[in-house]
């Protein structure tokens, strides 16, 4: 009877150890499958916003050394048609220049506030840190323009309320050309929703280009 006992305490011993050991070595290979995916999310998330911060106009871009045709359908998609590359949707691009022939430092910082728009709908800001360094990049926009629009005479100035609705204006014309249709509009909303909270820029970083290079 004794030895039934033992050989049955045995066996379930010898299975608890079993399955213990399944256990342990399942969530081993758990936990490197998760790091697995944490590291490659985090090397693509960095490789993402080393592309967000690297993307700038240049001076052709100012100067309109290879603007594009007028894309026949670009609402045909959320991105719409960027043929010259430049991370600008061409429309947009085209429509900047039309408005503003005889300025190419305003076209300028139209451009890459444009540029900026345009990852809103051509980069994935599903996760939050991607979203907050395109915003970044927007506010480095939104400060580049307003600088550009009214300059001020030091960086402790304010500017007035006729100097502001100025800039809104500026801002206001590329964001319905920008956010033409409520894919677009939906987008953009959607983004605003993930951004977080983030550092202020140095005034330096404001302007992709350096102005001194433009007559105008």
């Amino acid at each position: 009877m004794k030895k039934d006992i033992y050989k049955s305490l045995g066996s379930f011993l010898k299975w608890a150890f079993i399955s213990l050991s399944t256990i342990i070595i399942i969530l081993f290979i758990s936990f490197i499958v998760v790091r697995l995916f944490y590291y490659k999310k985090l090397d693509k998330d960095q490789k993402q916003i080393e592309l967000i911060h690297s993307t700038k106009i240049n001076l052709a871009d100012a100067l309109g050394e290879n603007l594009p045709e007028m894309p026949e359908n670009p609402n045909q998609t959320i991105a719409g048609v960027d043929i010259n590359k430049n991370g600008i949707r061409d429309d947009v691009e085209l429509y900047i220049f039309e408005k503003y022939p005889d300025s190419a430092k305003t076209r300028s910082a139209l451009l890459q506030y444009a540029q900026v728009w345009q990852m809103i709908m051509t980069q994935d800001f599903n996760h939050e840190e991607v979203a907050t360094e395109i915003a970044r990049e927007d506010s480095r926009a939104d400060a580049c323009l307003a600088d550009t629009i009214s300059p001020r005479e030091s960086p402790e100035s304010f500017r007035d309320y006729a100097e502001l609705l100025k800039i809104d204006e500026y801002i206001s014309f590329l964001e319905k050309i920008q956010f033409n249709t409520e894919q677009r509009t939906k987008m953009k909303e959607d983004f605003y929703e993930k951004v977080r909270s983030f550092s202020d820029i140095e005034e330096k970083d404001r302007c992709d280009i350096d102005y001194s290079l433009l007559a105008n």
